[in-house]
């Protein structure tokens, strides 16, 4: 039986998108937590951080269990999610930026290449690597998504790192390279 709840989904002018329930939430105890975040558009992007950082503490992972690197932009983040991935035992990573659209199409080249990247690195990995990164169409919309009036994607995102953990240690689930 599928032990998911579904739920309405809403468009997020409607709500704070990162509330959530933390009787819900698995325990972060015991888990080991990397995070990249980018330094492009510090504001909001370290506004991103605190907010995962808090809920990652806020529900079991001890502070030395988090492992923190910035780099520069949003495009590096799969490359600062390569190092954590390589040279830590870790059981998921976030990965924060901010990309708020232009004049030119530059935000979707991106934004693809960002996504694409962290889902390589997740699959090939076998480890969950969160895309948390803002996709706004102005400063305004980032800082609404970043602690203002609908939440903060930093919370989400941790939120997902420690269901997306617990999930891989109850299936068993070893890493690596899957052949289908």
């Amino acid at each position: 039986m599928n032990t998911y709840k579904i739920r309405k989904i809403m468009a997020s002018a409607l709500k704070n998108l990162s509330a959530y329930d933390p009787s819900e939430l698995p325990s972060g105890a015991g888990l080991k937590i990397g995070i990249v975040v980018a330094d492009w558009h510090r504001k909001i992007t370290h506004n991103l951080y605190q907010g995962c950082f808090d809920t990652l503490e806020q529900n079991g992972v001890k502070l030395s269990d988090i492992e923190t690197i910035q780099v520069p932009g949003a495009f590096e983040l799969p490359y600062g999610a390569k190092v954590l991935a390589s040279k830590l035992k870790l059981d998921a990573i976030v990965c924060l930026g901010c990309v708020i659209q232009g004049e030119t199409k530059h935000n979707d080249y991106i934004n693809h290449a960002v996504a694409s990247g962290l889902t390589q690195l997740s699959l090939a990995a076998g480890l969950p690597v969160i895309y948390g990164v803002l996709t706004p169409n102005d400063e305004q919309q980032a800082l609404d998504r970043s602690g203002g009036k609908y939440g903060n994607k930093g919370v989400e995102a941790a939120v997902t790192a420690l269901r997306m953990a617990r999930l891989k240690e109850a299936v068993g689930d070893s890493g690596g390279t899957i052949g289908f």
